[in-house]
């Protein structure tokens, strides 16, 4: 997936889905999680949107569809995504290796964009740390270390040179996953449960639908999102910058 597309991954879909619609609504949890879980098993975007116009085919040849009921949730073109994105990768298949950008191509966010984003991200990450402190010293302190790491970073985007994008992104990763693991360690049982409930009535039109794999990946995406939310920590992914 070459940066643009990465960069630009979920607008992408999220638009093009709503232009199917003919509506502008809400991304839900669920819609946002089966997004990341996409795009972290590195699906194509053309793979995405083939998808995409498929479950719409579908739909209209549907019953739910002749009694004027809509396609609300992008969990229904899960299946034909995934069977788009074989198909790319098949015809991909004895082609060569795909093009890598090269070290001079031009980076996709300004530094300036960047470091803002990090600053905002510190910030934030420092606010949250405070707010848990009194009830959640071990998230607190994860926390504290997590915005001293995207305070190093930041020398990074600095430094001369080409600025190396996937590997700040890895970074970024293993913070995000740190602090989800983190999290789920210290959140109370109501809470977890809160979100278990929620999460369940989400998928339950759609389980029968997907294998087991995608529903563990599909649950892990939605939990993260609603601890990071829950206790106002804001994701660092580069995925979110725009």
């Amino acid at each position: 997936m070459d940066s643009f597309n990465y960069f630009n991954y979920f607008t992408e879909i999220e638009e093009y889905f709503w232009r199917k619609r003919g509506a502008h609504l809400l991304v839900s949890p669920l819609d946002w999680a089966i997004v990341e879980t996409w795009q972290k098993a590195g699906i194509p975007l053309p793979a995405v949107l083939k998808g995409i116009d498929r479950a719409f085919e579908s739909w209209a040849r549907s019953r739910r569809a002749a009694g004027g009921r809509q396609l609300k949730s992008l969990a229904y073109c899960v299946d034909s995504v995934l069977d788009a994105a074989e198909e790319a990768q098949e015809a991909a298949a004895g082609t060569g290796p795909e093009a890598r950008l090269g070290r001079d191509a031009p980076e996709p966010f300004s530094r300036d964009e960047l470091k803002k984003y990090f600053e905002r991200n510190i910030e934030r990450v420092r606010a949250a740390a405070q707010k848990s402190r009194a009830v959640h010293p071990a998230i607190a302190g994860r926390l504290d270390e997590t915005a001293t790491r995207l305070t190093d970073a930041i020398l990074l985007i600095d430094s001369p040179g080409p600025l190396d994008l996937e590997d700040l992104e890895r970074r970024l990763t293993i913070l995000e996953e740190k602090l989800t693991a983190a999290l789920s360690a210290d959140a109370d049982d109501e809470s977890l449960l809160a979100i278990r409930r929620e999460m369940d009535g989400s998928l339950a039109p759609y389980r029968r639908k997907m294998s087991a794999e995608q529903l563990a990946q599909l649950e892990r995406q939605y939990t993260q999102k609603r601890l990071f939310e829950q206790f106002g920590v804001p994701r660092l992914s580069l995925f979110y910058l725009t």
